[in-house]
């Protein structure tokens, strides 16, 4: 499933140390993205089901129309080209 955004797009959660990861990457690199907590969202968790046809968090949407789910740092670096 294909979901256009006009920006980064981070759902995730405080508890889950991958979403805290992959924000602190972003943040380290000055990245913008918007960040969608599903504990705290109506309707996030939902969205994310949606998307990845299951729930698996943290889950990327990028403006390009690619989409990550628990990302490496690794991964991340080669993506934004760190």
């Amino acid at each position: 499933m294909e979901t256009k955004v006009n920006r980064i797009v981070v759902y995730g959660a405080k508890w889950c140390p991958d979403a805290q990861r992959a924000i602190k990457f972003l943040d380290g690199h000055g990245i913008d993205y918007e960040w969608h907590d599903i504990d705290e969202e109506d309707g996030a968790r939902d969205f994310v089901i949606k998307v990845n046809g299951r729930f698996v968090i943290p889950t990327l949407l990028f403006p390009d129309g690619t989409k990550m789910t628990e990302p490496s740092d690794q991964e991340l670096a080669v993506k934004f080209g760190k």
